[in-house]
């Protein structure tokens, strides 16, 4: 199986990958079908009205999340790559009271988001929790076409047909692409660093090179770096009240003004790689919180953990440079394409043991990989972090992607440190193998009950509000 590691790593806005992300890819993707000529229609036809709804998980947390935001975005012709975060709101204002979208390189089109944009709490669409679907209508509000969407993690979506042609392959990503390394799953992982000598990273090099040159390559994986380090950045440069009504203060300024000065002073803390950990985390998820300009890793709610585990490595290994940084992500990439493929990194379908937890695991392995691990030692490492998130809920207070995630994702970097501490000092012999960590958290998302998963209909979403 293969994900590529831009697959994982993608870079766009907050506060959500499944929520914001997603809605906004497929508010564009059905803007550009709408416009095209491969499906049938009555002659003389043209679209003049387009409607949009969303579904299940969407519904409940998407005004927190910003998804209705992010369908109208979509529809306005922007990208989660390129929009940009300061002018989204005017863009939302300007169609509000226009009651018209007019995207680039296409009509105008009726759309009044108070109307045109409903959010189905009482209808959910099968495939997926987080459903959304979009309908045309000509000038006669005649229904031209209607498609069906869902965003499965991470910022993918996937139309219904695609779903159920996922399903039945039991692969989204694989088609037209044959890789030299193609593992599914951890053992096969092993086996085939074992048969060729190469690394975890070396191995995914290899295969993201059958796809494009190593130039590009390297470019893209440094480009990953720059935005996570910007936002990292720009997280400790901001203070104030983050959006969404729950007027939480952002605390990664002035937590890292005060690291600093006892750093300065040269004041003994044994904590000290924590507190780094836990502030470099939370500055990106306030980031994502307020609607930056964060990277998938891999979703939008987990976006803090990796880059805090990567700038620790930066920060506190002097053996660190360029190369390190790429095998990290290149190995973070296999290991969350494993999870990916076996499990889910989505909230709304497996709670947060999907995102946070995945991208624990991800960060131990990459971090043990740079720190001089074995393949043995970098799976170990992924396991042990993967297998004390199981069980973890998604119960986001007010919908918002701010309490507990924020602090969630400092936990789940400082659990991946320890873990590739605990793996790398070990010969890569443990009890559990990741394969068997991934297919519990599967497994437990399943049985999990709905109010539990990204719903904000259950535990802190609920008894924070309620106290």
């Amino acid at each position: 199986m293969f994900l590529s590691v831009f697959d994982l790593f993608k870079i766009g806005i907050g506060p959500s990958s499944s929520h914001t992300m997603g809605p906004m890819t497929a508010a564009r993707r059905f803007l550009d079908e709408a416009a095209g000529d491969d499906w049938p229609r009555p002659a003389g036809a043209k679209v003049d009205r387009i409607v949009a709804s969303l579904h299940g998980s969407l519904a409940y947390t998407g005004i927190g999340h910003g998804s209705d935001r992010a369908v109208v975005l979509g529809l306005a012709g922007e990208t989660p790559q390129t929009v940009d975060p300061d002018q989204a709101d005017g863009v939302v204002a300007r169609i509000a009271a226009e009651k018209r979208i007019s995207p680039p390189g296409h009509p105008s089109y009726r759309f009044d988001p108070a109307t045109d944009l409903v959010l189905d709490r009482k209808t959910p669409l099968t495939g997926h929790a987080n459903g959304m679907a979009f309908s045309a209508y000509d000038a006669d509000d005649r229904l031209l076409l209607r498609r069906i969407y869902y965003s499965i993690g991470g910022g993918f979506v996937v139309s219904e047909e695609e779903l159920q042609r996922m399903k039945a392959k039991d692969s989204v990503t694989t088609e037209g692409k044959k890789v030299p390394y193609p593992f599914k799953n951890a053992v096969q992982m092993l086996s085939m660093a074992a048969k060729s000598g190469l690394s975890i990273a070396d191995m995914k090099r290899v295969n993201e090179e059958t796809q494009m040159s190593r130039e590009e390559l390297d470019a893209g994986l440094d480009g990953i770096w720059i935005a996570m380090k910007r936002c990292i950045d720009r997280g400790l440069s901001q203070d104030g009240i983050m959006p969404g009504g729950l007027k939480v203060r952002r605390r990664a300024r002035q937590l890292h003004d005060k690291l600093q000065e006892q750093w300065q002073q040269n004041r003994p803390n044994p904590l000290l790689a924590n507190d780094w950990l836990s502030i470099y985390a939370m500055a990106v998820n306030e980031e994502n919180a307020a609607g930056g300009r964060v990277v998938t890793a891999p979703t939008n709610g987990a976006a803090g953990t990796l880059p805090a585990v990567l700038r620790y490595w930066l920060h506190f290994h002097p053996e660190a440079d360029q190369p390190s940084i790429r095998d990290f992500l290149l190995t973070a990439a296999a290991v969350g394409g494993i999870i990916k493929t076996n499990a889910s990194i989505s909230g709304a379908e497996v709670g947060c043991q999907g995102e946070v937890g995945s991208a624990s695991a991800m960060a131990a392995a990459g971090l043990c990989a740079v720190m001089g691990g074995t393949p043995e030692q970098v799976e170990n490492a992924a396991e042990i972090a993967l297998e004390h998130h199981l069980g973890m809920t998604c119960d986001p207070v007010g919908g918002l992607v701010q309490v507990p995630c924020i602090e969630r994702n400092a936990l789940g970097a400082v659990k991946a440190v320890t873990a590739a501490s605990l793996a790398i000092k070990g010969d890569g012999t443990h009890f559990v193998p990741l394969d068997a960590a991934i297919e519990t958290m599967r497994q437990t998302g399943l049985d999990m009950n709905e109010k539990y998963k990204e719903t904000s209909l259950g535990g802190l979403a609920v008894n924070v509000v309620e106290c």
